[in-house]
């Protein structure tokens, strides 16, 4: 494959590589409450937070945890949806030194168990509504304090007047009885250090900035650790693929989840690199609060999944013409396939482009886009972003790399690959190889090839992750959990093709001889384990399941056999 050959279809501005600074990621931030104090940093609902006073405020909540004993590379948990107080903590956990754990608040207390305890995770920024839910699972984590925020704290004042006694338990975000012993509101500690300034504690771009757990092929979650500069380089990737960025005056529609690295790097790190303004909205389930914040904020960049697109241009008052969405300049879509009528569609209606990339948690998260204004290739990742080296490499023996058309796996080499997985030596080793050109490679368990133009083309999934409207499910986890059930002898979960979610998970189910067993029953079951989107949405109770002669259970003919008896 010729070195790079796909900077040749790079826009014009796009540039072959980057000078990255050596500053850590708050750096955006502050640069930003420099350049631009009085531009909005976050709108929620209609209350606004300056860059300078996200910045200060951000200061406080450093000086907070420095003196509750926070050291640099600890980890601190963050436990909230797309709020103002999101970013308030996660700038003021960097600042502190500490390295931040951005826990999907759709967890289950097992889950959480899990990811607290492998981060040892002692101090967690939560919002009122899943407080319970923390303190189910504290008994077994090392969390010692919560610090606890109200959605009404970021409103406006009449909205937050608004937000009643009853609304709030209404709404789950009433904590009734009070916070427990040791816990903490974040009002208060702001207040309590309401002059306070940055702490130095001296951090560096080579410090540990975040923990992205996501799935591994055994189903254990992997903790991925970045490193300052691994995030900031890839903001600044991202960044230089909109060489047309109007810088200090775009607006973001942060509907897509801070909790993840997408939503944070593509979303929210971007922002502050650009000094542009997020409109923040909580649950991007809502299609008219995102639409509604689209048009009233004119919202210029629109990072989300295809799902999140597909809903929009479905949505009856969309169809109706009721809204206006040409503000649109720019999005970006991930996670998942983008299929060339969602993207038609949505550019119709926008007149805005919506191009799809490519990425995943190890780097921390984009590692190839479709160019804004050059050719977009149907079924394409489009091409490495500046800075990325990429090859083909054969399945058969993991080290030759394979010609321009040639399937094999991806591997990547940039500045925003991880550092590793946290406490996971075999799966670092596994991941991160060194090759014969004497370079560490993250072998990313997709399957792809490259076109003569350098576009690329995922093929397959090396791993058996299935992605529900872009969230991850690892069909080993899915499968624990039903086999809980007194009743299951076996389970297989795989993912089968979904019209609108473009995957769903299905379960594969072989009740012990002499039980019955509903649908209704297990669903409601796997509910009380697993967070919603892992919950399988299709059942199918069989007398036995095709194994391997070892007795493995064959995930991809169970996949086989639904298609051919459900022929799309």
């Amino acid at each position: 494959m010729d070195s790079k050959l796909w900077q040749q279809n790079y826009d014009k501005g796009v540039p072959n590589t980057i000078e990255y600074p050596k500053a850590p990621l708050f750096h955006f931030l502050e640069e930003a409450a420099r350049k631009y104090p009085d531009r909005a940093c976050t709108i929620f609902k209609g209350a606004v937070i300056t860059y300078k006073e996200m910045n200060a405020i951000t200061d406080r909540v450093a000086a907070a945890l420095v003196d509750m004993g926070v050291k640099k590379g600890d980890r601190v948990g963050i436990f909230m949806p797309n709020t103002p107080q999101f970013v308030m903590v996660y700038y003021g956990i960097l600042k502190a030194g500490g390295a931040v754990v951005a826990t999907n608040p759709l967890y289950t207390p097992p889950e959480i168990e899990h990811q607290a305890s492998d981060a040892g995770i002692e101090y967690m920024f939560v919002m009122t509504n899943f407080y319970e839910t923390i303190k189910k699972a504290q008994p077994k984590t090392k969390i010692k304090k919560l610090i606890v925020t109200n959605l009404k704290e970021t409103l406006p004042p009449i909205l937050r007047i608004l937000f009643t006694l009853a609304k709030e338990k209404k709404g789950g975000f009433r904590i009734e009885g009070g916070l427990r012993d040791g816990d903490i509101w974040l009002q208060d500690l702001l207040a309590k250090y309401t002059s306070a300034s940055k702490p130095d504690v001296g951090v560096g771009p080579d410090d540990t900035a975040l923990f992205q757990y996501s799935g591994g092929t055994t189903g254990i979650s992997k903790g991925a650790v970045a490193m300052h500069r691994n995030v900031v380089a890839n903001t600044l990737q991202i960044r230089s693929f909109m060489p047309k960025l109007d810088e200090g005056n775009e607006v973001v529609l942060m509907a897509i989840p801070l909790f993840h690295v997408y939503g944070m790097v593509a979303g929210m790190n971007f922002a502050m690199a650009t000094g542009s303004t997020m409109v923040m909205v909580p649950n991007p389930r809502d299609l008219k609060d995102v639409l509604d914040n689209l048009q009233k904020y004119k919202a210029t960049i629109f990072p989300g999944v295809p799902a999140l697109y597909n809903g929009i241009n479905n949505f009856p008052a969309v169809k109706e013409g009721k809204y206006d969405l040409s503000s649109i300049k720019a999005c970006i879509s991930g996670s998942a396939p983008l299929m060339r009528e969602t993207k038609e569609q949505f550019e119709k209606l926008t007149g805005g482009k919506l191009v799809e990339g490519y990425g995943l948690s190890e780097a921390p998260t984009a590692t190839h886009c479709n160019p804004l204004e050059g050719v977009n290739k149907t079924g394409s990742i489009g091409m490495p972003l500046p800075d990325v080296e990429v090859k083909i490499i054969s399945l058969d023996d993991g080290e030759t790399e394979l010609p321009q058309g040639e399937i094999g796996e991806i591997v990547l080499h940039g500045p925003q690959v991880m550092k590793g997985y946290h406490n996971m030596p075999t799966e670092t080793a596994n991941t991160l190889r060194q090759m014969a050109d004497g370079k560490t490679w993250l072998f990313t368990g997709d399957i792809a090839r490259v076109d003569e133009d350098g576009y690329f083309y995922i093929v397959d999934r090396k791993k058996e992750l299935i992605k529900p409207g872009g969230y991850q499910v690892w069909p080993r986890e899915v499968e624990e959990a039903v086999a809980a059930h007194p009743k299951v002898l076996e389970v297989g979960v795989a993912g089968i093709p979904d019209p609108y979610r473009g995957e769903t998970v299905k379960a594969w189910v072989v009740v012990k001889p002499g039980e019955t067993l509903t649908e209704d029953e297990l669903k409601a079951f796997c509910k009380e384990r697993l967070a919603a989107y892992k919950v399988p949405t299709h059942y199918e109770f069989r007398g036995e399941l095709p194994k391997t002669t070892v007795g493995k259970i064959l995930r991809r003919e169970l996949v086989r056999q639904h298609k051919e008896s459900n022929p799309s």
